[in-house]
């Protein structure tokens, strides 16, 4: 299969202040970091780089001098949804993922921390990753949030999940690694997040997505703490899209300045004037190979909504609105 198959967007780097260490082999088991009053979360069995065959890096990997804010749950949307859910397909999936990361992308190495495959089998991804995770107080710094790469440790889950249910081996791995990253972090479960709560963009997909609410349930149950209160997130626009929240976001585009119709239709000309929108004001925008969404131009999400909004309400009250 093409490594370019693999490539889900383009992404940018956070520029948050990191100290430069040079690369190790990283070991397959966490422990509790010394000194830590927090309890033991036991971690999924984690394939280290050197055990799915990944290729150096080609630059310092990056080791942020404090721990990660936000846990980021991706999906990979190609190759697609495979019914291989064995290891071997789970180290296949690493290796093409690091090749187009680094040939085409121009990157040091994969650009997530983790890869879940849809077997349920969790793979280092970026070099040392692993290593620094066990520590509990640093975390390496990725490439798979634009922008925000200093504040948060991302998971790539095989598959394409905008319609298709999440396999129950890849939903039991993932909520296991998440408690253990919460854990050894220390990180509140309200802030596991999606990939679009930072950036336009339709990862981790729909369904995947949807599913977060009970992510962070099961993983609070696992950590012992208080199951988390619902919180709305800046709705995503695509174009089909009808409806108050559309109108208002048209609104909004025209107080700045857009010339779009506002009657609740996110068509065409909406999502082109939004692209433009990003492009003047420097907003990351990503591109997809997925057969089910051949592009993302055109999404107004969670980095186009604060940069639009009015300071006529609180950022929770315009969220709040927006739901649909």
């Amino acid at each position: 299969m093409a490594d370019a198959a693999f490539h889900r967007r383009t992404l940018l780097k956070g520029g948050l202040a990191a100290t430069v260490i040079g690369g190790v082999a990283a070991p397959s088991a966490l422990a509790r970091p010394t000194g830590t009053a927090r309890a033991s979360v036991e971690a999924p069995q984690i394939y280290g780089t050197t055990e799915w065959g990944a290729r150096p890096p080609n630059g310092e990997i990056i080791v942020e001098d404090h721990a990660p804010t936000y846990i980021v749950v991706h999906h990979t949307v190609e190759p697609g949804n495979s019914e291989d859910f064995s290891k071997e397909r789970a180290f296949e999936i690493s290796r093409a993922i690091q090749n187009f990361h680094m040939d085409s992308n121009g990157w040091v190495d994969s650009g997530q921390q983790f890869t879940n495959s849809r077997g349920g089998y969790v793979t280092e991804g970026r070099h040392r990753s692993l290593e620094v995770l066990q520590g509990g107080t640093q975390h390496v710094q990725g490439a798979n949030v634009a922008n925000h790469n200093s504040e948060v440790i991302g998971i790539e889950n095989e598959g394409n999940y905008v319609e298709t249910e999440v396999p129950q081996a890849l939903w039991d791995s993932l909520v296991q690694l998440v408690a253990c990253m919460a854990s050894q972090y220390g990180i509140p479960v309200e802030q596991i997040m999606g990939h679009r709560d930072f950036n336009s963009t339709q990862c981790p997909g729909d369904v995947l997505y949807a599913r977060l609410p009970e992510l962070r349930e099961e993983v609070a149950g696992i950590l012992g703490t208080p199951a988390p209160t619902s919180r709305p997130q800046w709705p995503l626009l695509r174009v089909g899209d009808r409806g108050e929240s559309v109108r208002t976001a048209q609104r909004l585009l025209r107080k700045q300045g857009v010339k779009i119709p506002a009657d609740g239709y996110y068509g065409p000309r909406t999502a082109e004037a939004v692209d433009a929108f990003a492009a003047e004001h420097g907003v990351p925008r990503h591109t997809c190979t997925a057969a089910a969404h051949a592009n993302e131009h055109g999404l107004l999400g969670a980095d186009i909504w604060p940069l639009i909004v009015t300071g006529e309400r609180s950022t929770a009250e315009w969220k709040a609105s927006l739901q649909r």
